[in-house]
C-alpha cells in the first residue's frame, strides 16, 4: 500500500475516531443508568425548572427537547414568569398539560425567585434582556439554559460574564452547534494541525421570509395595562410603549441587533471555537432595508468582513464573511472553512481538495502541491435553521448536555465563556453598522472601540 494510501486510511480514521469521540461526550446518556446517578450528589433530588419567558422559542423548541429527557433526568417544571399576562396563563396551561401538575404562574422573575421555588431555569426573553437575566438567575442560586444572542453591549456582556463567574452555576448558551457531532469532527480536524492554517470562513444564512419576526397577529391582542413595560425595557432608553417593540423586537434597535445576533452568532461562535480565537480583530459592515419598508430598524441584508488572527501579529491570520438577506433565500446557512489545501464544509460535512494548491500551479513556484484528501466528517445531525422549529435533534442535544451537567456540575458543551466571545463580534458588528467605521476591541478595557472611542450602544 502505498504512503498516501495510508495516509489518507489514518486521516479517515481519525475523523471516525473524533466523530465518535465527541458522539460518546454528548450522546453518553444511553449507557446511564439508575445507578449511574446515584453516584452523583443530589441526584435523587428532583431539578425543579422556571421558564423565564414563554416565548415562540421555548414553547417551539425548548420544550419538545425537554419533554424527551425529563423523566430520565428527573426534571419537572413548575414555574412560568412573564410580565404579559397571555403569556404568563399560556405558559402555565401548557406546562401543566405536560407535566401532568399545576405549574405557578408569575408576574416577574422577583416573584418567582423569592419564593425558591426554583433550582434552574430557562431563559429565552428578548434579546437584550438575556446577559440581565442571567444575572439575575445566577443571583438567585439558579442553573441557566440562556439563549443566545448572549448580550448585545458590551456593559451587559461584561456584568454577566462577571456574576457567573463569580457563582457556582451550571450556564449553557443556546449555541447548540456546540452538541452536534458533525461540529465537533470539524474543531477535532482542525485543531489537529491536517487541515492546515484556516484562511478563509465564509458565512451566510439567507431567507426569503416577509413575516420573519413579525408577529401580526398578535401585536394587537398586546395592551400596556396587560404588560409592565417598565420591567420589559430593563437597562434601555425609556420611549413610549409600543406593542411592536414587545412582540417584534428583532426588528428594532436597541432591543436586538437581528441579524448578526439572531443568525450571526450561532455562525461566528463556531470560528472562535475551531481557531481558539476569542473575537475579531476588526469588523466593517454594509447593508440596509432594501425589502421589508415595515417600520423596522434592524437592516434587512447585511454584509459583515471580520479580520481574525493574534492581536500582537498582524500579519498573521484570516478573513471571515457573514452574508444574510431576508429577502431571497432557502435558509441553508452555510459554513465554509477554507486552507490552501482546500475546504471544510459544514453543509455537506466533508472535507475535500477542492480549492487546494494543484501540481500544475504548484509546480510555477516550484512549490509541492497541497491538496487534502476528501474525507467525510461524520454522520451528523442537520442544522436545523427555523428558530421555531420543535424538537430538532441537535437543540435535543443541547438541552440534554445541560441537564447532564446541572446533575453532574461539570462544564456544558457551550459554557459562558461561549457566549462572551460571540457577543464581542456580535457588539463589533452592531458598531460598524451604527458608526459606518471600523470596529476594533481594546483587549485591556474590554470594550468595543469606533475611532478610538468605547461604542456606548
Amino acid at each position: 500500500m502505498s504512503n498516501e494510501s495510508n495516509e489518507s486510511n489514518a486521516r479517515r480514521h481519525f475523523i471516525k475516531q473524533a466523530a465518535l469521540a465527541s458522539a460518546g461526550v454528548m450522546f453518553s446518556q444511553v449507557a446511564w443508568s439508575a445507578s449511574s446517578y446515584k453516584r452523583i450528589i443530589g441526584a435523587n433530588d428532583r431539578v425543579r425548572v422556571g421558564v423565564v419567558g414563554f416565548s415562540d422559542r421555548h414553547k417551539g423548541s425548548h420544550m419538545p427537547c425537554f419533554m424527551e429527557h425529563y423523566k430520565e433526568l428527573n426534571f419537572d417544571v413548575v414555574g412560568v414568569s412573564d410580565i404579559w399576562n397571555k403569556r404568563r396563563e399560556e405558559g402555565a396551561a401548557a406546562w401543566k398539560a405536560k407535566m401532568g401538575h399545576d405549574v405557578a404562574a408569575y408576574r416577574n422573575n422577583e416573584e418567582m425567585y423569592d419564593k425558591k421555588a426554583v433550582d434552574a431555569v430557562f431563559v429565552s426573553t428578548a434579546d437584550f434582556q438575556h446577559a440581565r437575566h442571567a444575572i439575575e438567575a445566577v443571583k438567585a442560586g439558579c442553573d441557566v439554559y440562556c439563549e443566545k444572542p448572549f448580550a448585545e453591549t458590551m456593559e451587559d456582556n461584561r456584568a454577566a460574564l462577571k456574576a457567573i463567574k463569580a457563582s457556582k452555576q451550571i450556564v449553557q448558551i443556546g449555541s447548540q452547534r456546540r452538541s452536534g457531532s458533525n461540529y465537533h469532527a470539524a474543531e477535532a480536524f482542525i485543531k489537529s494541525g491536517k487541515f492546515g492554517p484556516i484562511t478563509m470562513v465564509e458565512l451566510t444564512w439567507n431567507v426569503n421570509q416577509p413575516g420573519r419576526w413579525r408577529r401580526p397577529d398578535l401585536v394587537p391582542l398586546l395592551k400596556e395595562s396587560d404588560t409592565d413595560w417598565k420591567r420589559y425595557l430593563m437597562n434601555r432608553p425609556m420611549e413610549a410603549f409600543d406593542a411592536r417593540k414587545y412582540l417584534e423586537f428583532r426588528l428594532f434597535w436597541p432591543y436586538s441587533s437581528g441579524l448578526p445576533g439572531q443568525w450571526m452568532s450561532h455562525q461566528i461562535d463556531t470560528v472562535h471555537w475551531f481557531s481558539g480565537l476569542q473575537h475579531p480583530r476588526s469588523v466593517v459592515a454594509n447593508g440596509g432595508i432594501y425589502a421589508w419598508k415595515d417600520g423596522r430598524r434592524n437592516w434587512d441584508t447585511i454584509t459583515a468582513v471580520f479580520d481574525y488572527g493574534p492581536a500582537n501579529d498582524p500579519t498573521n491570520g484570516f478573513q471571515v464573511t457573514f452574508g444574510s438577506r431576508m429577502h431571497n433565500g432557502d435558509e441553508h446557512p452555510a459554513e465554509i472553512y477554507y486552507s490552501n489545501g482546500g475546504e471544510l464544509n459544514l453543509n455537506t460535512n466533508m472535507v475535500s481538495p477542492k480549492g487546494g494548491l494543484t501540481e500544475k500551479m504548484a509546480a510555477q513556484m516550484k512549490m509541492k502541491p497541497n491538496l487534502l484528501p476528501e474525507t467525510s466528517l461524520s454522520a451528523a445531525e442537520p442544522v436545523i435553521a427555523s428558530a421555531n422549529t420543535g424538537g430538532d435533534k441537535l437543540t435535543s442535544n443541547h438541552v440534554r448536555n445541560w441537564m447532564e451537567c446541572v446533575r453532574s456540575r461539570k462544564t456544558p458543551n457551550a459554557p459562558v465563556e461561549a457566549g462572551y466571545s460571540h457577543s464581542i463580534a456580535t457588539i463589533m458588528t452592531n458598531a460598524a453598522v451604527h458608526s459606518g467605521q471600523k470596529a476594533t476591541f481594546d483587549e485591556k478595557t474590554q470594550e468595543v472601540m469606533v475611532g478610538g472611542k468605547p461604542f456606548l450602544a
